[in-house]
């Protein structure tokens, strides 16, 4: 037996792993990225045959070759955080209806959000595309949910998603991680009508996911990842009752216990919310007279539950169910055992922990009065990032002229914070190049600068860049290339295995005016982007300078020739450090001011440098109006 410390993405992976997974693909978004990438370190690590792992072009692709492998009678797991399965959602719509199994998705919802652009709800997606959905509560029923998503799949004939949360992925369990791996046996594609999605196999298809839903349903009932248990001393049915699903599920039980309440409660934990187990639910509810109902982070069960009511009204009296739809809950956020333990104050109506009126105990246990206040801390671009350069140099050479700058989904949404106020609209991705191009029809005054990354340049610009092509739209394109995709982690993309770089594809899509710069090289920046909005169409700026996180280089003066991942990984020489002259220094603030890094300190007589997080990229030297910030070269000294 072997027992290691996993997080929950890793256990899923593991899951993956023992069902005999042929094929990984996926493209990276947190809180999902660790579920790939842990499979790809132990195929590493263990040499495993027969499997197949990629980071996709986009999640659409992704799916696409993952259902290409369970076609040809492979398993195939697919990776994505929640927006992502907007990407993905086109061929997910049509596989149902085909009857493709041995697909697994793998979709981390993002309740805060902490890390996303929406708070969307992958359960009312699976409701939506007619696929089964399992909610895991905790990471070690994520792995087991994980084998029996894959099993599910083949039996049934189609794809199922396992839905993880963020407090899933990236919590961490003590987990017996020992796996016989052996690849599901491909039995190659066998042609077949049902393959090709022409109306009538529509049709078809949709009667076969209503049976297919129904005999998943009565599975679903005896599944043991639906539970219903008694609490406190007394065998009879209690009056009141409490249902949770997914992670609130382990909220309620952390709450219950910090509680101490001794009366009678029942619980029902809901791990397979689509289709809806309604058999074992009607069990659970028709003897109560209210429910109070726990989700992250639409109502989803709570809707369940009272079209289950409705329908069986002639046989069930007037039951309350209380959750989200009635204010009850919180309708959007985490979950929490201080949330939830607050609402069982109210619910139970009894004292807190400790005794005292149930706001009183609330107010202990969830505000916790002896704690400081914590200050705000935003998050900003990284000391020496070349997004910082990027956006500076073309603040600066447009001061004073009318300009849009929108932005997309990266690390260079950051740009949008003071003092840099760079990114005026951020939507979803691939949106930096096509939200630019309406407002320039219906504002043509303005100049229109759109922002996207290499990776998503790969991933979802480049029909944006078609289209402004095709349109003849006024707009300045800028590709803010480093090498990486940093915001998730320091993936590699598509990009970096082509034979061609960014500037040759926008040359090739017909964009007639494209540059390639150091953005270090502010001057040479600020003169590509005056040159590039003087364009009478489309123009295109990439600013190529690696990340200087993730990348061995450092920023400052990155090569601009050969290929982009080899470049950007080549230990060159660079400069040791920033300094500040105390002679010069006015500490007037403005290199702060101006730039915003994190290395840049105000002290009481002058600016200091923070050593720790300054990559002497050089940038600030270029702020100060009085020489005060100097860069000390360090001869014969490798930067790695």
């Amino acid at each position: 037996m072997s027992v290691e410390l996993l997080m929950g993405n890793q256990a899923l992976g593991l899951g993956a792993l023992r069902a005999g997974v042929n094929c990984v693909s996926g493209y990276p978004g947190t809180p999902s990225t660790e579920v790939l990438e842990y499979i790809a370190s132990q195929a590493r690590k263990r040499d495993l045959a027969g499997l197949h792992i990629e980071w996709s072009t986009n999640e659409k692709i992704a799916l696409e070759v993952g259902a290409g492998v369970a076609l040809s009678g492979g398993r195939a797991l697919v990776t994505m955080k929640q927006v992502g399965l907007n990407v993905a959602s086109d061929p997910l719509m049509s596989l149902p209806y085909l009857g493709v199994g041995g697909l697994v998705l793998l979709v981390a919802d993002d309740p805060g959000p902490i890390s996303s652009q929406t708070e969307q709800d992958t359960r009312q997606f699976a409701q939506f595309a007619k696929v089964p959905v399992l909610d895991p509560s905790t990471p070690e029923e994520a792995c087991a949910m994980m084998e029996e998503a894959f099993q599910l799949s083949a039996k049934y004939s189609t794809p199922v998603i396992v839905r993880s949360t963020t407090r899933v992925s990236h919590a961490a369990v003590s987990l017996e991680s020992s796996y016989d791996y052996s690849a599901r046996l491909v039995s190659g594609f066998e042609p077949s009508e049902r393959w090709v999605i022409f109306p009538r196999r529509s049709y078809m298809g949709h009667l076969e996911i209503i049976e297919r839903l129904q005999k998943l349903q009565e599975t679903f009932a005896e599944s043991s990842f639906n539970l219903i248990e008694q609490t406190g001393h007394s065998a009879a049915p209690a009056h009141l009752g409490l249902v949770a699903g997914g992670n609130s599920w382990a909220y309620l039980k952390d709450a219950l216990q910090e509680l101490g309440y001794a009366g009678s409660l029942r619980l029902l934990k809901i791990g397979t919310p689509h289709p809806f187990p309604d058999s074992l639910v009607w069990s659970f509810i028709k003897d109560l007279d209210e429910v109070l109902v726990f989700e992250e982070l639409e109502p989803v069960i709570e809707r369940e539950l009272l079209r289950l009511i409705g329908q069986r009204r002639e046989i069930r009296g007037n039951l309350r169910v209380r959750g989200k739809l009635d204010g009850t809950t919180e309708q959007a956020g985490e979950g929490s055992t201080a949330r939830i333990l607050q609402h069982l104050l109210d619910f139970l109506s009894v004292d807190g922990p400790g005794g005292g009126s149930s706001a009183e105990a609330g107010d202990a246990v969830i505000v916790g009065q002896s704690a400081p206040t914590l200050p705000i801390r935003p998050p900003v671009l990284c000391a020496g990032c070349p997004h910082r350069a990027s956006f500076f140099a073309i603040k600066q050479a447009l001061m004073g002229r009318k300009a849009v700058f929108s932005g997309d989904i990266g690390c260079y949404t950051l740009g949008n914070a003071l003092p840099l106020d760079m990114v005026d609209t951020c939507l979803c991705m691939g949106a930096g190049f096509t939200i630019p191009q309406g407002m320039a029809w219906a504002e043509p005054d303005s100049l229109h600068l759109g922002f996207v990354g290499d990776s998503t340049f790969f991933a979802s610009g480049l029909t944006g860049v078609v289209n402004a092509v095709a349109s003849g739209v006024k707009l300045t394109l800028v590709v803010l290339d480093n090498s990486i995709t940093a915001m998730t982690g320091g993936q590699t993309h598509v990009g970096q295995k082509l034979p061609g770089d960014i500037p040759s594809i926008l040359r090739a899509l017909g964009v007639p005016w494209v540059a390639e710069i150091d953005p270090f090289d502010q001057q040479a920046a600020r003169d590509a982007v005056c040159e590039a909005v003087a364009q009478v169409g489309v123009s295109a700026i990439v600013f190529k300078s690696p990340c200087v996180t993730f990348c061995k280089s450092t920023a400052k003066g990155a090569g601009l020739s050969g290929d982009a991942s080899e470049n950007a990984r080549a230990p060159r020489k660079a400069p040791q450090f920033v300094s500040v002259n105390p002679e010069n220094c006015r500490n007037c603030k403005l290199c702060l001011r101006k730039l915003g890094c994190p290395a840049l300190v105000s002290g009481q007589t002058q600016m200091q440098i923070d050593a720790g997080l300054c990559t002497a990229c050089g940038l600030c030297t270029s702020v100060c109006p009085f020489q005060a910030l100097e860069i000390s070269e360090a001869s014969g000294v490798d930067y790695e």
